[in-house]
């Protein structure tokens, strides 16, 4: 196999592959070593693609430079628009301020027909009831998030008491009325959800629990799906 050919197979095992592939996997595909592969990868960085990932962690293809800008239809911008808008009234500052960013940014990349359709989409969105605001550096713990590494936190619980926690940060959600954090608590030993509003004095650790956050926030997910069908069939014993 001639080393075009194998830059080629690479990008098209990223393309279609589930993220993220280790070099161990995608050697074994492409009947390489793993050396090959990160020497490979290099080049596909240097060539314009953007893969992230590591050695022992994987890698998973951000954005392909070989493809075209994608385009969009009138429900898809209005999609956009809507998420984006939607941001910008129930995020924290730095996040409200990178939605519109993004909003300009895709404003200014799409074609002039799109970009006009864009700029007057029929959709937008309005809260007059804003979520309880975080007593805490959000655009901190998103970071931390990102890159898995535990937090501490002082917290008051629903009842008053006080508790200082180390959790592993697995996800955030925007709800109606507040904003809160998935985690897995190094004190309960599991999976608990905190209100940033209830929240103090924010510390990032270097206590890295990586490459374990997608799996348990998915365990997470599926422990909180179960337990609003328990909560549903409480409610409704003869289903």
């Amino acid at each position: 196999m001639t080393r075009t050919n194998r830059l080629f197979q690479l990008m098209q095992a990223l393309r279609t592959g589930a993220p993220p592939q280790t070099a161990m996997t995608l050697a074994r595909d492409l009947g390489v070593s793993a050396r090959t592969v990160h020497r490979d990868i290099d080049t596909l960085r240097g060539l314009g693609a953007v893969i992230d990932g590591a050695a022992g962690f994987g890698f998973t293809l951000i954005e392909d430079a070989a493809l075209p800008p994608m385009g969009f239809d009138n429900d898809e911008l209005e999609a956009l628009v809507l998420g984006l808008r939607e941001v910008e009234q129930i995020g924290d500052p730095d996040l409200a301020a990178a939605a519109g960013r993004a909003l300009r940014k895709l404003q200014g990349r799409l074609p002039p027909s799109q970009s006009q359709r864009l700029k007057h989409a029929v959709l937008s969105a309005k809260r007059f009831c804003q979520p309880a605001p975080p007593s805490i550096s959000v655009a901190g713990l998103r970071q931390a998030t990102r890159d898995e590494v535990a937090v501490e936190f002082a917290y008051v619980d629903a009842k008053g008491a006080a508790s200082q926690r180390r959790v592993n940060p697995l996800g955030i959600v925007y709800m109606d009325q507040s904003t809160v954090l998935l985690s897995w608590c190094h004190l309960r030993r599991d999976f608990r959800v905190f209100r940033l509003d209830r929240m103090q004095g924010l510390l990032v650790t270097g206590q890295s629990f990586r490459p374990n956050r997608v799996p348990m926030l998915r365990d997470a997910l599926t422990r909180i799906q179960q337990d609003i069908a328990q909560m549903a069939k409480a409610r409704d014993p003869d289903e």
